[in-house]
């Protein structure tokens, strides 16, 4: 009888990952299992580092001790790759994704966050942000902290959101895409090797005198709109970067592109104008009309830049736009 109770514990024990302890039974020594904890396997996690967006090198050091200081160690075993070329983000991705690795964060602008949500859209992987270029659309759309410890804080809690994304000509966009005044602006902002909110904004004050309003021809949802337009913005998420609005009341899982045409306002509108965007009403301005649509087709008079999450993109004449609905898994707050 013994032996058989002695078998069943050591069962027993294999069975739940039990740590065993000798105690005195009826008289008779015996093992008791007391069981704990199975452990847990941890996962492997690779942060992607732009150091061209804001990472610069005299912050790297900072950054690696943060991420092994805040990041939860008991459940990621994280992987730091610092990017050295366009592309390298997707890249490394890719790489990470056919090692069979699941979780990504990516330490960048909209650039590298574009990038590697582009390589992970349509899988099952988990891409978090830390916010560390210069606009961050999608990161303050989101919600997330600019605070790298809080935005650490709030990827170890792992609440996460299946989102939509979209397509421009099948080149990937996850936050906001635009043609006219906007992509112009974004294609001088690239050139240049200054970056951050002051530089954007002396780009669009120096190139608003001399930018004329385009012709565009816009096909969606059955309907036909032909106008002039100083810029049409396709908004997945409502934010242009620096925490300001083009879409106030977009949503990333709607399933819908925000289609955002704006005229060319004089300068006496722009007090006005400023007002609203910093109380994130601008779609309560009367050159701003805002139309939502999941298949776009735009046709302009020749080919040019399309900003696309930030970058500038040379594509042709006409446009195909498309939404795929919840194709991304992100963190969210």
């Amino acid at each position: 009888m013994l032996l058989v109770l002695k078998s069943r514990i050591l069962i027993f024990c294999a069975m739940h990952t039990a740590k065993l302890e000798m105690i005195t039974f009826a008289g008779r020594k015996c093992l008791m299992a007391e069981r704990i904890k199975p452990m847990i396997a941890k996962k492997k996690l690779i942060v992607i580092v732009n150091p061209v967006s804001g990472v610069r090198h005299h912050r790297l050091s900072r950054l690696r001790a943060n991420i092994f200081s805040m990041l939860d160690l008991n459940v990621f075993i994280p992987e730091i790759v610092i990017t050295n070329k366009a592309g390298h983000a997707r890249e490394i991705t890719a790489e990470g994704l056919r090692a069979g690795v699941k979780y990504f964060l990516a330490a960048g602008g909209d650039g590298t966050v574009n990038e590697v949500a582009s390589v992970l859209s349509g899988t099952d992987a988990v891409m978090g942000i830390l916010p560390s270029g210069s606009g961050n659309g999608l990161a303050h759309h989101l919600g997330i902290p600019v605070s790298m410890d809080e935005a650490l804080k709030l990827f170890n809690r792992q609440h996460i959101s299946r989102i939509d994304t979209c397509q421009v000509n099948n080149r990937f966009f996850v936050s906001i895409a635009g043609i006219g005044f906007d992509a112009r602006v974004a294609r001088q902002f690239a050139q240049n090797r200054r970056r951050g909110f002051i530089t954007y904004a002396q780009l669009v004050f120096r190139e608003y005198f001399n930018y004329r309003p385009k012709k565009y021809l816009l096909f969606f949802d059955g309907r036909e709109i032909r106008t002039r337009a100083f810029f049409i913005s396709f908004a997945n998420s409502g934010q242009f970067g620096y925490n300001t609005m083009i879409a106030p009341e977009a949503s990333i899982t709607d399933g819908l592109i925000d289609v955002c045409i704006v005229q060319k306002p004089p300068l006496s509108a722009f007090p006005g104008i400023f007002r609203l965007v910093l109380k994130h009403r601008i779609n309560r301005s009367r050159y701003l009309t805002t139309y939502q649509a999941a298949r776009i087709y735009v046709k302009r008079n020749k080919g040019k830049t399309v900003n696309i999450d930030g970058e500038a993109v040379r594509m042709g004449k006409e446009l195909n736009i498309q939404l795929i609905p919840a194709n991304l898994n992100v963190v969210v707050p």
